[in-house]
């Protein structure tokens, strides 16, 4: 059994099956999918508690968002360890999260959202046509376009007009959620 559970392709392919269904939500990748197609000769006995054991692994290490340093301490641990991994399967899931680590974190930051995000903005500046008041003509308004959505959704779009006066208030407002983060930013 052992033996059979040692290769690195299986491993690797394992790695990516779960990581399909607990990050990216790829529907249809079952227990017994994955048995059948990388691990055929191991009965679903033995295969089930190696998988929830990587699965724990990965979700371990995904969760901690662990950079190379982290990993690599937590992988000798988990070799160390009484019923832990071997240092093949050691290499093989640092290899896995080396080259998937970026894809994992920006679909658990995307699921993790509550609310859209800014997806792009886009701005021009016109000079005004048409006005109750003809004061206001030709006076230079900024009209900026706001695309907001979700991962996976469409794009709603949010058009804003702005005469000098808002253009001032939004740029102060502005500086000062920057002066808030530089002040956040700055080490204590």
């Amino acid at each position: 059994m052992a033996g059979e559970l040692e290769g690195a392709k299986p491993l690797s392919g394992l790695l990516s099956g779960l990581a399909q269904d607990a990050f990216h939500g790829y529907p249809g990748i079952t227990e017994e999918l994955l048995r059948s197609q990388l691990y055929p000769e191991v009965p679903p006995e033995e295969f089930r508690p190696f998988m929830a054991k990587m699965k724990g692994i990965l979700k371990s290490i995904a969760s901690a968002d662990m950079d190379f340093n982290q990993l690599e301490a937590f992988l000798t641990a988990q070799t160390k360890k009484q019923g832990g991994i071997t240092s093949d399967q050691a290499a093989v899931i640092s290899k896995f999260w080396k080259s998937h680590k970026t894809k994992i974190r920006e679909s658990l930051m995307n699921q993790s959202r509550w609310d859209s995000g800014l997806r792009g903005l886009s701005w021009r500046v016109d000079g005004k046509s048409q006005s109750r008041h003809s004061a206001q003509m030709h006076t230079p308004v900024a009209i900026m376009e706001l695309e907001i959505g979700k991962s996976g959704q469409e794009s709603e779009f949010l058009c804003l007009e702005f005469d000098e006066v808002k253009v001032t208030q939004v740029l102060k407002k502005l500086s000062e959620v920057e002066e808030s983060i530089s002040t956040l930013m700055q080490p204590a």
